[in-house]
């Protein structure tokens, strides 16, 4: 496809997105099928050229003055791809292409940005979410906003069952892996340009072998906070894809067991052949339609990891679409589940046992909020340094070790970001069952 194709392309994508409220990649599918003669890389030029338009829509709508697709997507070739105006230029007005740049969009596209705007124009976040933001990150709100608007590098968890770091690192130089700065067991692959393709993971020999999982760093340092033991007994309370299972799997040497237990039991299905390709075996799925399964671990864990449904705030590198479509109405839902299924979970807890609390999100809301108000009504449970535990796994390493305690909160729960540790939003706590 020629390039002016392209940017035609992702303005119709973007009209998918913002008009008909599609996800991107829903609106990239039906794309896709209306042009069968675009290629793999035609494609992911599209595809990176939407999601930095997305990740930054506040301050490109700013800038152009607009907000409707064309003036984001032009928008987002200047100030997020860094095209200069003649580039721009020959890629409007052909046959395929946009049409020609109008005075006004011109004079936008060469001119200054604003001195000063809005801390959601700066940090391109929903304005309704100013005071949550202004919260929890204070003077910082626009400068962490902006690293979530960044595109993700990819993180690599060792899967220890089957192969050591050192090993695994032989084959995962062909998708240029470097070794973790944060984690002993992971590796990081730099995000490449928006305009290229990305590798297909799945096509390396060692992510089909079961040496790999493709998995945040912050995700598995809250996974390294439960420091679950071989032959301990620990429950996945909200299991999902499995990610965290499998972690947890690794951390146990397979010897103890895990109960992996999601109320979607669809996506608790889904976790079958992640087992099987990791190798793990001492997973036993409970199903949510056999709650009586699920009631004989009454009172019986060491531990249980609640890797909470949440508003995904902390995934907004990811998934730029989800940014715009969250609400007030959605966050208040998501406390209230988050409230019940801490609850819910707690009573798997064996006195002296512990519960890791887990979300992907950097609201206090959904966070140090629910946290307390668990602890409001359960005085059987205390808060532990989830620092020290995460650090306690020997997972690690020295760096890693710093940034979980710069960032450790004065209860003992741990909040990370891409602008402090470089991964997606992530938070933690640890609660103790006393007695």
């Amino acid at each position: 496809m020629r390039t002016g194709g392209k940017i035609s392309a992702a303005i119709v994508v973007m009209t998918d997105i913002l008009d008909r409220h599609q996800p991107v990649k829903t609106a990239m599918r039906d794309w896709g099928k209306s042009a069968r003669y675009a290629g793999s890389k035609d494609r992911a030029w599209v595809s990176g050229l939407v999601l930095d338009a997305l990740r930054k829509k506040n301050s490109l709508a700013s800038r152009m003055g607009d907000d409707h697709p064309r003036a984001l997507v032009l928008g987002a070739l200047a100030f997020a791809w860094g095209w200069d105006i003649d580039q721009i230029e020959a890629a409007t007005g052909d046959e395929h292409g946009p049409d020609v740049l109008t005075p006004d969009e011109r004079a936008r596209l060469t001119g200054a940005p604003d001195a000063e705007v809005p801390v959601h124009v700066a940090g391109d976040f929903p304005e309704w979410m100013t005071p949550m933001m202004d919260r929890v990150f204070g003077a910082d709100a626009a400068a962490e906003a902006q690293a979530m608007a960044m595109r993700a590098d990819v993180d690599l968890r060792v899967n220890t069952l089957k192969v050591d770091a050192a090993k695994a690192a032989v084959p995962l130089k062909s998708a240029n892996a470097e070794p973790s700065r944060l984690l002993h067991t992971a590796f990081h692959i730099p995000a490449k340009d928006p305009s290229e393709r990305e590798a297909s993971l799945e096509s390396i020999p060692a992510y089909s072998k079961g040496w790999v999982e493709v998995q945040d760093a912050g995700s598995q340092i809250a996974a390294a906070a439960a420091n679950a033991q071989p032959g301990e007994q620990v429950l996945d309370y909200c299991s999902g894809g499995g990610g965290k299972t499998i972690a947890l799997a690794a951390q146990m040497n397979g010897k103890g067991q895990i109960f992996a237990y999601d109320i979607d039991g669809k996506r608790l299905s889904a976790l079958i052949p992640r087992l099987k390709r990791s190798g793990a075996t001492n997973v036993q799925l409970v199903h949510p339609s056999e709650p009586v399964q699920l009631d004989t671990l009454t009172g019986l864990m060491d531990c249980v990891f609640v890797d909470a449904p949440c508003t995904g705030t902390g995934t907004w590198r990811r998934r730029p679409d989800s940014k715009w479509r969250v609400k007030q109405g959605q966050l208040e839902k998501r406390m209230a589940e988050q409230t019940e299924i801490l609850a819910s979970a707690a009573v798997f807890v064996k006195p002296g046992g512990r519960m890791v609390y887990a979300t992907c999100s950097f609201l206090m809301e959904e966070d140090e909020d629910r946290v307390a108000e668990f602890l409001s009504t359960h005085p059987e449970f205390t808060e532990e340094d989830a620092a020290a535990a995460a650090i306690a796994s020997g997972l690690l390493t020295d760096e890693g070790a710093n940034v979980v305690q710069r960032f450790r909160l004065p209860t003992g729960s741990v909040r990370l970001t891409p602008r402090r540790a470089g991964t997606d939003g992530f938070f933690f706590a640890v609660l103790r069952r006393v007695g």
